[in-house]
């Protein structure tokens, strides 16, 4: 279904072109006079114009030029009794996609009409292709041999053959858009776009303007229409990375967009479908910020329809030389330095760290380690100094993270106080100047929060 404008000033044309594209499932709005029809193509962005040559007043050239200054660049199909090859040319010149000659039967107006409109979705898959190369997120292989990751793939697969929204959840680093895209490329959308948006890097205003687009003029500096990401990402998948940094106000409108696959452009009343899939991620315990009204309860529950847990690294120490040996080789190849192995040593060094990073950390060390080893091995005094714990809730500065949760830095800080002194929770507790009901108290409260989380991810039997 598309948005279509005919200009004419003969009303038998008017009322026979509306009859024949309503037919094929299109919206058609009818003007005799090209002037008011230009200040209706600029407020309701046709997605198809239709218009005759010789009009009195403004003609059909003049609106063409008026129509492209105002930004709009929909397919244009000029309609003339006075077709001569200059005219063809001019037309062409003006952006115009092809013209017809009265008078027409009705299925030529038709084919070409579709082929405008073909030609205007190939533009915008471009456009789409062109925005998620900006969103690269890496080779999409969920790696790791582990019981851990095969029970996720298995999930996964489970979900992608849903429509349903996704919510993905974990510590930063887990590899959330890697899981994100493996539902995209495993699901019947898989041929149309996957776009991904991070919702943490922009202002409120400029990521309304990203998700929906906006008209020309609909603020300072939007000097052309643009489409959003729910138009580009059209019959495929949209990620929304760190939904829940999204300002309140904005929550409300992508809400409205899960629930009736309506939404408007900024700075238009036109009402347009969304045929989006929508796959959201967060590292935050969005239960609780919902419950200090930092996030929408209903858009959480339309969101969470589909739920994964991502494990941190730290619950799959099992993968780890699987993805050592993936990075190793990946970072040589992509540098183009000769292979390298890892040290018996080295591994175990490995092994033995926590990773509060995750994968992406390791990654990260990993690629470091073949540019600086020099070496046909990495050895672990190569990597050890990289490897030293840090205290959770210190930076390199002995400053406290931003964007870090005082709950999470509690949390990470007694597993770590835990596990240094062998889970011995009175030794624990003393160290950290609480005491053992305190601690144990915790501890069951976080076991209940994984084992909700685990029964909400299983499969129904």
């Amino acid at each position: 279904m598309a948005y279509v404008c005919v200009v004419d000033d003969k009303e038998i044309i008017r009322e026979s072109l509306a009859e024949v594209l309503t037919r094929e499932d299109h919206t058609v709005d009818t003007f005799a006079e090209a002037k008011r029809a230009l200040v209706e193509i600029k407020d309701r962005g046709y997605d198809l114009v239709l218009t005759d040559l010789k009009m009195p007043g403004m003609d059909g050239m003049t609106l063409t030029r008026e129509v492209r200054a105002a930004g709009c660049d929909a397919p244009i199909i000029m309609m003339t009794a006075y077709a001569t090859v200059s005219t063809a040319v001019d037309a062409m010149k003006l952006g115009v996609f092809d013209y017809i000659t009265k008078p027409f039967e009705a299925d030529a107006v038709a084919m070409l009409v579709d082929r405008a409109l073909e030609h205007s979705m190939l533009r915008s898959e471009n456009e789409a292709l062109r925005t998620s190369v900006e969103d690269v997120r890496g080779q999409r292989t969920l790696v790791g041999p582990g019981s851990t990751m095969g029970e996720l793939r298995s999930q996964l697969d489970r979900v992608a053959a849903s429509h349903a929204t996704v919510l993905i959840s974990g510590e930063s680093g887990t590899g959330k858009e890697l899981v994100a895209s493996y539902i995209h490329d495993a699901s019947p959308r898989r041929d149309r776009p996957m776009l991904c948006l991070n919702c943490a890097a922009l202002s409120a205003n400029l990521l309304e303007s990203e998700l929906f687009g906006h008209e020309r003029g609909a603020f300072t500096g939007a000097d052309r229409t643009r489409k959003g990401r729910f138009e580009l990402a059209s019959g495929g998948t949209l990620l929304l990375d760190e939904v829940s940094e999204m300002a309140l106000p904005l929550q409300a409108k992508l809400l409205r967009v899960l629930q009736e696959n309506e939404f408007e452009r900024v700075g238009s009343s036109v009402t347009r479908r969304a045929d989006v899939r929508v796959i959201a991620t967060t590292n935050r315990d969005v239960r609780t910020w919902v419950a200090r009204g930092q996030f929408r309860e209903d858009l959480f529950y339309r969101l969470n329809v589909l739920p994964i847990a991502v494990p941190p690294l730290r619950a799959r120490a099992e993968d780890i030389p699987v993805l050592v040996d993936h990075f190793v080789r990946e970072a040589s190849i992509q540098d183009g330095l000769p292979a390298v192995a890892v040290a018996p040593a080295a591994m175990d060094l490995f092994m033995a760290y926590e990773w509060p990073g995750n994968v992406r950390e390791l990654q990260n060390i990993c690629r470091r380690a073949v540019t600086l080893c020099g070496d046909a091995t990495i050895a672990s005094a190569l990597i050890e100094p990289w490897l030293r714990p840090v205290s959770p809730a210190l930076d390199g500065m002995g400053q406290l993270r931003e964007g870090r949760m005082l709950e999470d830095m509690e949390r990470r800080l007694i597993e770590r106080t835990l596990q240094r002194f062998s889970g011995h929770r009175a030794k624990t507790a003393s160290a950290l100047g609480m005491g053992v009901r305190t601690l144990g108290l915790k501890l069951k409260t976080w076991r209940d929060e994984a084992t909700s989380v685990q029964a909400a991810t299983a499969p129904a039997a």
